[in-house]
């Protein structure tokens, strides 16, 4: 029984020296306190149709009916106006803060493109119309102006400085109920996002939700490490995962903007994807990582500079290039007119190339067309990859913009082809590092190629040209 007893009496006192204190925690309320000054709510308003009945004028995600937040706008809209020209006017809501004192705001742009008035209301509560300055698209960002002078600000910090597990805050204006905070940890940097080539997200756990865009991510230290832009989120609410353009990033954006009106980023001019295991094993490379080119854009600096297709870039600047998706960023941010070292790998040796930055084109991307040749009866199939082809007509040369090589793919077999992801209609341009000239050149290529490895082969589908890894097996 005393045994017993002593081994309650331990347990409580171990759970009790353990339990955490009111002071571990962080306090955000000076935080919260002086940084909210320099946040502004936005309301934009653009033309739109009128909405049917009940539907309601803001744009909003959609609300579960059993959420408390469903019927407290429903009532909220219910008491609105109900006149003609407020229903020709569609609005929506966001946050941005105050860069300088003498008006210049912050913000995304998202909330504020292709509307016809900006509101931006201060912490007291004064309103005043706002004019666009500049935008950027590719970063999501945009730089407003508002006539007023000795306003509060937030001064912008270090976001490379920024680690993971790090206390940051938001402030913003989730679906309407300005100036609300919350907190979160710094869940990942450097996070590339599909069609969002250009910036590397910081990932937090905040919650975020539509409102907050445009709002300031703050660090323990009261500067503005990021400004959030989006939620990954399949019903339109936060689920966990929220993302922040870097406050590096913002600067120049901000800068540029102030200085010219616009904002220009460095351009390599190559198309390129990412390096499977497969194909780092065609690459002769050890890992997978880096960014395979699968085409080199005629007059490109990257075409000046010697880059090939089938290269691998590894390093830009020196920095390694863990991924296609991080490439686009590290170019953008290059200075235009600089030559920057560039590293690649080419037939399993490492190349240092000097490649000079050129500006962006506004429009970077290829257009790829939908022609997609006949897979009519090409060569027979009885070859090692079980893949027959045909060479292509001069009309489809034209259609494709292919002068000359390539093979069309007219029908695939089960075997190493379709397993590779060989479709019918592919048109084959290069097979082990070697351009395929026809159907009989690709032939004998294929009957050349060593087994048990894997080989990288590149086809054009539907205009865009793309790296597969085929393996030969006896």
């Amino acid at each position: 029984m005393p045994i017993t007893l002593l081994s309650s009496l331990f347990l409580g006192l171990a759970v009790h020296t353990t339990r955490p204190k009111a002071e571990d925690f962080p306090d955000f309320t000076q935080l919260a306190e002086t940084n909210a000054r320099a946040v502004v709510h936005i309301n934009t308003t653009f033309k739109a149709d009128r909405p049917a009945a009940g539907e309601m004028p803001f744009r909003l995600p959609d609300i579960p009916e059993d959420s408390p937040f469903h019927e407290f706008f429903r009532r909220y809209f219910e008491e609105m106006p109900d006149d003609e020209q407020h229903f020709n006017e569609r609005a929506s809501l966001g946050s941005g803060f105050i860069m300088a004192s003498d008006g210049y705001i912050i913000t995304n742009n998202h909330v504020v493109e292709n509307s016809d008035k900006i509101v931006v209301r201060l912490n007291d509560r004064r309103e005043f119309d706002a004019e666009i300055v500049g935008i950027d698209a590719r970063s999501d960002i945009a730089v407003l102006k508002i006539n007023e002078d000795d306003l509060p600000v937030l001064r912008l910090g270090d976001s490379e400085k920024l680690k993971v597990g790090e206390w940051v805050l938001a402030i913003g204006s989730p679906f309407n109920l300005d100036y609300s905070v919350t907190k979160g940890i710094v869940s990942a940097i450097g996070r590339p996002l599909p069609n969002e080539s250009y910036v590397p997200f910081i990932q937090t756990d905040v919650p975020i939700n539509p409102g907050n865009s445009g709002g300031p991510l703050i660090n323990m230290d009261g500067e503005v490490v990021g400004v959030n832009s989006q939620i990954y989120s399949r019903t339109g609410g936060y689920m966990g995962l929220s993302f922040a353009v870097p406050s590096n990033l913002v600067a120049n954006v901000y800068r540029q903007i102030r200085e010219y009106g616009h904002v220009s980023r460095g351009w390599l001019g190559v198309l390129i994807q990412d390096v499977t295991k497969e194909l780092a094993e065609s690459f002769s490379m050890e890992k997978s990582y880096g960014a395979a080119v699968a085409k080199v854009l005629a007059g490109s600096p990257a075409n000046e500079a010697g880059i090939e297709v089938g290269d691998v870039i590894i390093r830009f600047a020196g920095a390694e290039v863990s991924s296609s998706l991080h490439l686009p960023a590290m170019v953008g941010n290059a200075k235009v007119g600089d030559t920057i070292p560039v590293e690649v790998v080419r037939r399993g040796h490492n190349k240092t190339l000097q490649v000079t930055i050129a500006e962006l084109p506004d429009e970077e991307e290829i257009t790829a067309t939908e022609t997609r040749p006949e897979p009519v009866q090409g060569a027979s199939s009885d070859n090692r990859l079980n893949v027959s082809v045909r060479d292509l007509t001069d009309a489809e040369r034209d259609e494709l913009e292919l002068p000359e090589g390539g093979v069309i793919v007219a029908g695939v077999e089960d075997g190493p082809a379709s397993q590779a992801g060989v479709r019918d209609g592919d048109v084959i341009l290069i097979l082990d590092n070697l351009k395929v000239i026809n159907s009989i050149h690709f032939i004998e290529l294929v009957a050349g190629l060593p087994s048990g490895k894997s080989i990288p082969l590149l086809v054009q589908r539907r205009g865009t040209p793309t790296f597969l890894a085929i393996k030969v097996v006896e």
